[in-house]
């Protein structure tokens, strides 16, 4: 357990990117009631995370991290979690068919709502109001009565949450992952692409092995990992009067679990000195990450993981980069010397989105493909450079048939962002462009597999 620490004791700590509430003993009730709730996720379940995250970090795994940029109340439905969740099977599919290397799945889901803003209010049309930070904290309508922080939405977060988990918990434990449905997975709008068509060129190679490895006598009867998976929910631990409301004490252990989500990461905004998402992340027992971007000097990151994990505990630490494609192969090698150098063990992953979003000439936040792309390879080019494992994928992505990203191989173009531009906050790869990620990455993680047996032999 932390050292002088308590799931309160990040209030004497600076504490950013918080919203006002106007009304004190509103949110104390609010958060006195979240805590007699039963937990969203259990201790147990963080610690096979972690387990499955020093795998990762020996080489011999890989992390899928995706999903929303900010979940919504008024898109939330059964349909829109499985179109995400299957895509993710999809991806993940993918990925260990290339690489032979088992694939944590993580999604940025039951919990992904409170947004940090580079600025506290914004103006429209002469009009100033308060920003927008996320659907647990106030509306996205511009009105001076939407945009009050109302405490209520986090009761109504830990709603949904708990039965997004629900679906999430059923799909993947009761036959939808069964990869004998390999084939299903597969969303109807996605016909057009030849990442579509390539996916079931795996898919049918897949069924072949399966069609043998049944032959041989093993099946989903006597092997229940061929009809199940592991499924993890992950958010940035933002809301901290929310995150200390669902922090329990594990009655196995003793130590302390944030029970919101398996997963919790720290921002960019508010991973400093002084922090008081730090203090509070530094004492709960969770795998949790931290967003690292320009800004970030290494002996910086060195001294924040010393706060974090202290006890070098293997799996609990996962780097997530986020540079931009024209400036990761320049600043990330720092990084990655120093932690090594330091004998840290990490995850290190690659958000390719956060440094790579850019106003069309339409008015709306995008994000081109091809620069997406180009950071992941530029993640793989320092790591191959340096000799250390890639990782991870973090990826704001939906199962939706959206246009928010602009190219892939079925192009949005700038012109066509207005026809299914539906995020709340910034713009998401659609399912088509998540799976031609997939298979990008597919081939440069099996790249990196050759070379390592190479290098072994």
């Amino acid at each position: 357990m932390a050292a002088n620490w308590a799931p309160e004791s990040w209030t004497a700590a600076d504490a950013r990117q918080m919203p006002d509430y106007p009304d004190a003993a509103a949110l104390k009730s609010a958060t006195d009631t979240l805590a007699t709730y039963p937990p969203l996720v259990f201790a147990g379940e963080a610690r096979s995370l972690t387990a499955e995250l020093v795998e990762v970090a020996a080489g011999r795994g890989f992390l899928l991290q995706g999903g929303d940029c900010a979940e919504s109340f008024a898109e939330h439905s059964a349909n829109n979690i499985r179109d995400t969740f299957r895509v993710i099977l999809q991806m993940a599919v993918v990925l260990t068919w290339a690489s032979k290397l088992p694939v944590v799945k993580v999604g940025r889901m039951a919990g992904q709502f409170a947004k940090p803003r580079s600025t506290p209010t914004e103006t429209i049309d002469g009009v100033e109001l308060p920003s927008y930070r996320g659907d647990n904290v106030n509306d996205i309508a511009f009105t001076p009565e939407a945009r009050i922080p109302d405490p209520q939405r986090l009761i109504r977060a830990y709603a949904q949450g708990a039965a997004t988990l629900n679906l999430l918990r059923a799909f993947a434990q009761g036959g939808y992952a069964n990869l004998h449905q390999v084939h299903r997975w597969t969303h109807d709008f996605m016909g057009r692409s030849p990442w579509a068509k390539k996916y079931t060129e795996t898919a049918d190679r897949i069924g072949e092995a399966l069609e043998f490895m049944a032959a041989c006598g093993i099946d989903p009867e006597t092997v229940p990992q061929l009809a199940q998976t592991h499924f993890y929910t992950s958010h940035e631990a933002l809301l901290l009067p929310f995150e200390q409301a669902m922090t329990r004490q594990d009655s196995l252990t003793g130590d302390w679990y944030d029970t919101s989500a398996h997963f919790l990461w720290i921002g960019d905004r508010t991973r400093f000195e002084g922090s008081a998402h730090v203090e509070f992340l530094r004492g709960i027992g969770n795998p949790i990450g931290i967003k690292c971007g320009p800004s970030l000097e290494p002996d910086d990151l060195l001294r924040m993981l010393d706060t974090l994990n202290p006890g070098r505990v293997p799996g609990r630490m996962t780097l997530i980069t986020r540079f931009g494609y024209d400036k990761i192969e320049g600043a990330l090698p720092r990084l990655v010397r120093a932690v090594t150098r330091e004998g840290h063990p990490v995850v290190w992953s690659c958000d390719p989105m956060h440094g790579n979003t850019v106003k069309a000439v339409t008015g709306y936040k995008t994000r081109p493909f091809d620069r997406i792309l180009a950071e992941v390879r530029g993640f793989f080019a320092v790591h191959r450079a340096e000799g250390t494992h890639a990782g991870g994928i973090h990826a704001e992505m939906t199962g939706q048939n959206v246009t928010e990203c602009t190219g892939g191989a079925v192009d949005v173009t700038e012109q066509s962002l207005a026809d299914r531009y539906h995020t709340h906050c910034d713009p998401r790869l659609n399912a088509g462009q998540s799976l031609e990620l997939a298979f990008l990455l597919a081939e440069m993680l099996n790249a990196e597999m050759a070379e390592r047996r190479k290098v072994a032999a």
